[in-house]
């Protein structure tokens, strides 16, 4: 970084300390500090989390008990649950905007919105993000596309209702049903401004860990939460766009009268006004956005596996250049494989075989994540804390989930299971429960760092992670055989199959084991609101990390260090690193923080 663009940012950050009295609004509302932004979207993510997941407990009941009334049916969806009974327009609306909730506005921004925000100026040693105005605005404008979304559950005609992708023609014209309506124009609106919110908060990002990384700061001793963060952001800059044109373009063939993806419609035998359009065009725009959001999901949650599996194991990370070139590698090839999800739209075959060759490539550098980190756990001096297990359990489910993906890459394969309860359990495993396990193990192993060092409590901890695991598996698991059984997703019931009668007792556990989870995430709320406001205090490093965020004080100031931002002088993962005699570096002490500079005869880890 240049000495100029050093000498703005201190004397910004020194005008802004010595100048400027804050205010409850300026502190907590509007914000331009790193810090309280990352709690802004944290809180907020937890919110759309919690509905998302309230909405999937409902559906999952109506699956289990297919027509039998439950009070809690009439009590949350009022008219569309008559004497109890859930109506099928908002069984297929919970479907889509519990699935719309969890992949945008939790996953995508409630977990990259938080860690970035907190770790990027934090790990490599700025005094803020590049813009604190544009973070800010970037803020609001999730709260507000969060807000629109959530007001889309309240309209007459009901929400969107057309799964959470959206496919014309159902979703283009307004009255193909009821959830068509004004419902979907506010799914179409709320998601353009999630779209600019989001690339916003990526540009910001992207030129923060460009220009105001630390003196000795050099991207190979970056902490590989930053390099899944930096490349997180470069992935949505590239996609987000894409979807940001399908959106507007659907909302002028519904209001305006184009027919982008419309063509020969029939409506009750009527012949509408429509030609030359395509809805297989839409299937290309959403999913050159919908699949490298798989990473921009995941790559996040594998970063902070990393820094926590490092830190909790005592050990260095195992192969960091592998770990850096494998993120690049997914990241490439993630914007190049969408065509897996359109198998059965009519694709051309030799098409299908290029989008299956380079699906199935993209499991190289998956693996060689997973491989690194079962290296890294190999032989470690293993600290089981939940952020531990919640990230070992990272690893359990990205594998699991991973492999059933090799059949969902091949085309003949996939045709077979296309649109079933297996391609459900396959991303709910591989994306869904490991970017909520990444997001978890964040949650509990920065705790202290977002909430002036207070500590969560650890058993509870325990509590959230086992019954947690146990019942992602107990829920997601036996979709796998329901799928290959043939049973379709998104179907409000299937009593009208007589063959699928059998697999109803597997609904219903599922659907226990759903409940039991949703039930165990009310202890981990429990937890983190208690110990925000009464939490025990810990020591400045509690985890005995080599990271720069724990050398700045438990106290949040705007600018992080009091006084002179720390150089550093070796990469992010000096653990249990020995002379030659075999004693520790520094006696009686495990770990060397980034700042401490090499000592006499000392050589830097060749990573």
């Amino acid at each position: 970084m240049s000495a100029t663009a050093h000498a703005h940012i201190e004397d910004h950050v020194d005008d802004h300390m010595h100048h400027h009295k804050e205010t409850f609004v300026t502190k907590y509302i509007f914000s331009q500090d790193h810090k309280m932004i990352s709690k802004q979207y944290l809180i907020t993510g937890l919110i759309m989390g919690f509905i998302g997941i309230a909405m999937s407990l409902l559906f999952r009941m109506q699956l289990a008990w297919p027509g039998q009334s439950f009070p809690i049916f009439e009590a949350l969806l009022g008219d569309w649950a008559p004497n109890g009974v859930m109506d099928a327009d908002i069984y297929l609306a919970l479907v889509t905007i519990h699935g719309t909730i969890m992949v945008f506005f939790v996953l995508t921004a409630g977990l990259s919105g938080t860690f970035s925000n907190l770790l990027i100026p934090l790990q490599i040693g700025a005094r803020d993000m590049a813009s604190g105005f544009l973070n800010m605005v970037s803020y609001w404008l999730f709260f507000l596309s969060s807000v629109i979304m959530i007001s889309s559950l309240f309209v007459e005609a009901g929400p969107a209702s057309a799964g959470w992708t959206i496919y014309p023609p159902l979703s283009a014209l307004p009255m193909a049903q009821s959830g068509s309506g004004m419902g979907m124009t506010l799914w179409l609106v709320s998601m353009a401004i999630f779209i600019a919110s989001s690339l916003l908060g990526s540009l910001n990002y992207i030129v923060t860990v460009i220009n105001l990384r630390t003196k000795g700061m050099s991207m190979t001793r970056l902490p590989l939460t930053i390099w899944a963060f930096f490349i997180t952001a470069i992935i949505g800059v590239v996609s987000f766009p894409v979807l940001l044109s399908a959106a507007l373009l659907l909302i002028m063939d519904r209001s305006f009268g184009t027919s982008f993806f419309l063509s020969d419609i029939f409506i009750q035998g009527e012949v509408l006004h429509y030609q030359g359009g395509s809805p297989v065009l839409y299937e290309h725009l959403f999913w050159f956005l919908g699949h490298p959001e798989v990473y921009i999901v995941l790559l996040p949650a594998l970063g902070i596996t990393s820094e926590v599996m490092s830190t909790n194991a005592r050990k260095p990370i195992f192969g960091y250049r592998a770990m850096i070139a494998s993120i690049i590698a997914i990241a490439f090839l993630s914007t190049i494989v969408w065509g897996h999800h359109m198998f059965i739209s009519g694709m051309n075959p030799f098409l299908g075989s290029v989008f299956t060759f380079t699906t199935l490539l993209i499991a190289i550098p998956s693996a060689v994540k997973a491989f690194n980190y079962i290296t890294t756990l190999w032989k470690g001096n293993l600290q089981l804390n939940p952020a531990m297990l919640f990230s070992i359990g990272l690893v359990s489910t990205f594998i699991t989930g991973g492999l059933t993906g090799i059949i969902l890459g091949d085309s003949t394969l996939d045709i077979n299971v296309h649109d079933t309860y297996f391609v459900i359990a396959h991303f709910h495993l591989v994306m869904g429960i490991s970017a909520l396990y990444g997001l978890f193990a964040g949650v509990y192993h920065w705790f202290p760092k977002m909430f002036e060092g207070k500590m969560m409590n650890k058993n509870l901890g325990y509590v959230h992670f086992w019954i947690t695991a146990i019942c992602a598996y107990g829920v997601f698991f036996p979709m796998h055989f329901v799928g290959m059984a043939g049973v379709p997703r998104r179907y409000y019931e299937n009593t009208a199959f007589p063959m699928f009668d059998e697999l109803t007792d597997v609904q219903v556990l599922m659907t226990v084991f759903a409940l039991v989870a949703g039930l165990a995430q009310l202890v981990f709320l429990g937890n983190f609101i208690y110990s925000m406001f009464y939490g025990k205090k810990g020591p400045q490093n509690p985890w005995k990390s080599n990271t720069l965020e724990w050398t700045t004080p438990q106290e949040h100031i705007h600018g992080n260090w009091p006084g002179a931002i720390p150089h550093v002088h070796r990469w992010a993962y000096d653990y249990s690193k020995t002379a030659e005699d075999g004693e520790y570096i520094i006696p009686g002490q495990d770990f060397i923080p980034q700042n401490t500079p090499l000592f006499e005869n000392e050589e830097e880890e060749n990573h």
